[in-house]
């Protein structure tokens, strides 16, 4: 089979397209027949070697974690029915997706309804659990203003889809031309480009919700923005830095800040688990429409490069 392998850490070039013996399932796992890989910015921060939340791979390593394809080869101890099935499955700490074949324990896999193709399935099963366990801690209703920066990455965009969903006023928020009119398409109440001076001197309403994956100045500034008791809901810090605020902030507005992911979402009634399997449903019932960004899977380091240079639309994905 071929793969992305990576020899050493540094810049996108690293990722190299080898031929390497097809992979055999041990007891109670799956082959998949790999049909899209997910491709994250934690694997960008991973390739450049920069310890973070998940642990250094030992090199080489083949990078990637979410994947979607056909069950094609099962190991001892699997049940025949298996075989053949469409599923899509987050490989968890153990990376290997970037490649034409991925194997991983069956607890892993999740059944893709018919509907959904898979790179849409693997556009969900990580970037839609975590936007399922956001969008849980933000409780966002009908009488919400939410503003949400990133609109157009794979998270905002569901998250878009969800509050306007819910009847919330939906302010989404990008940066650049290209981005701008892609979050038309979803209609929200109001679009800002946040490459622009003064960007939230158009919110003429506060927003009640602010779902932050962004950090830094545009995390500050849509912190500043915040309605007298609202909520601060962060997941993420995309710019490289958290959004920086103080418990004067907190007293001061009388609004709440949490931080969704960790513990507080895998402590959710079904873990981690459960979320994958509520956003695979909602595409599956064409209530979430992922947004995405497809290259060949020989075409990694360019997939790689555009995320870090914020080329790309929703979320990226690895073709074969």
């Amino acid at each position: 089979m071929h793969a992305i392998r990576q020899h050493r850490f540094g810049g996108p070039e690293v990722l190299v397209v080898e031929e390497v013996p097809d992979l055999e399932p041990g007891a109670g796992q799956a082959r998949i027949a790999v049909e899209a890989s997910g491709v994250h910015l934690l694997d960008t921060s991973i390739r450049r070697g920069e310890q973070g939340p998940m642990p250094l791979p030992r090199l080489p390593t083949i990078p990637g974690r979410e994947v979607a394809g056909t069950v094609d080869r099962l190991g001892p101890g699997v049940d025949q029915d298996w075989l053949g099935r469409r599923v899509v499955a987050h490989l968890g700490p153990v990376p290997g997706g970037y490649a034409e074949q991925a194997v991983t324990k069956i607890d892993n896999l999740i059944r893709n309804p018919d509907p959904l193709s898979a790179t849409d399935a693997v556009a969900l099963v990580g970037t839609g659990r975590t936007a399922r366990g956001v969008l849980s801690e933000a409780a966002i209703g009908a009488d919400d203003v939410v503003l949400i920066p990133a609109a157009a990455g794979g998270l905002g965009w569901l998250m878009v889809q969800s509050a306007l969903r819910a009847g919330a006023t939906v302010i989404a928020a990008a940066g650049g031309a290209t981005k701008i009119k892609s979050l038309k398409r979803l209609n929200p109440d109001l679009v800002l480009d946040y490459g622009e001076p003064g960007w939230a001197d158009a919110i003429a309403t506060p927003p009640t919700v602010v779902l932050d994956g962004v950090g830094g100045e545009i995390g500050r500034t849509a912190l500043e923005r915040l309605a007298p008791g609202g909520r601060m809901i962060m997941f993420g810090y995309s710019s490289g830095s958290p959004t920086w605020l103080t418990t004067e902030d907190l007293l001061g507005g009388s609004i709440s800040a949490s931080w969704a992911l960790g513990p507080r979402m895998a402590g959710r009634p079904g873990g981690i688990r459960a979320l994958a399997e509520e956003a695979i449903e909602l595409g599956g019932r064409g209530e979430w429409r992922p947004l995405t960004t497809s290259y060949p899977l020989a075409e990694a380091a360019r997939a790689h490069r555009a995320l870090e240079e914020r080329q790309t639309l929703g979320k990226v994905v690895l073709v074969n």
